[in-house]
């Protein structure tokens, strides 16, 4: 989620799991949503006026809302995939987006609640379906200035995988990024490798350790339990070590990352 004008960004799932909230503060049935934010607000800021407030529900192609205070107005869009969500749930959504917006601690009960629902089978079936169905997904196909991701996804599939997995699309990114090295879309079953990665200065092992890693979550999904994401499970991680160079492609990462950092601050 992202918050606009110096907005905070909503949390994902937590790693650490809360226990259930004992006496939640349960959203009064039959409020409207401008009801519901109307008196968390009036519990985040007792002492504000009552600012003016617009909720509206919008086509997103995920679990993102926003908040923008502007003129003494709070617009909040949210996600039409909570439309139906039930009052407690919208209830937590606003105390995270109003906490956020003005520095305050969200209440931790309010963030187990809304985690635990964005976690629940059915809910993230929807998620899901809705970032197939209108995401936007750019995949600039397997073949780099250097390198072809085809060729490495075949020949690591042959010596780790038997040549059984099924293959994604394959494609680099359009930004050369110094943070996410390559990550696995399952609502568009793709792999995608930053474009640093194609660099001259990038040896052919930092790319094949970075689509192992990647084909790996193909191999092992990330398990949830309750308001817990294990996006790396025992299985992954131990997979990951058969990688016969995984500590020396690792510190190959770390020297591109580095100079890469470097060289814009010149």
């Amino acid at each position: 989620m992202q918050v606009e004008r110096g907005q905070p960004r909503l949390p994902g799932f937590d790693e650490e799991e809360l226990p259930e909230p004992t006496h939640p503060a349960a959203a009064i049935l039959f409020e409207t949503p401008v009801e519901i934010c109307r008196r968390v607000f009036r519990d985040v800021r007792p002492r504000t006026p009552f600012p003016e407030f617009s909720v509206e529900f919008c086509r997103f192609a995920n679990a993102n809302s926003f908040i923008r205070s502007e003129n003494g107005r709070l617009e909040l869009r949210i996600t039409d995939a909570l439309e139906a969500a039930p009052a407690p749930i919208l209830e937590a959504l606003a105390y995270i987006l109003i906490c956020k917006l003005f520095r305050k601690p969200v209440p931790p009960a309010q963030r187990h609640r809304y985690n635990l629902y964005l976690n629940r089978q059915d809910v993230r079936r929807s998620l899901h379906l809705l970032r197939q169905t209108r995401g936007r997904k750019h995949i600039s196909g397997p073949a780099g200035e250097r390198f072809n991701l085809q060729e490495i996804f075949n020949e690591l599939n042959e010596r780790f995988f038997n040549g059984l997995m099924a293959q994604p699309a394959l494609g680099w990114s359009r930004r050369v990024s110094k943070t996410i090295l390559g990550h696995f879309d399952p609502s568009h079953n793709a792999i995608i490798i930053s474009r640093l990665l194609d660099k001259p200065n990038a040896p052919r092992l930092a790319v094949e350790y970075v689509m192992y890693h990647e084909m790996l979550h193909l191999r092992y999904p990330v398990e949830t339990n309750g308001v817990r994401r294990r996006i790396h499970p025992k299985e992954f991680r131990d997979a990951e070590k058969l990688f016969p160079q995984m500590k020396e492609a690792k510190a190959v990462l770390e020297t591109l990352c580095g100079a890469a950092r470097r060289s814009e601050n010149w």
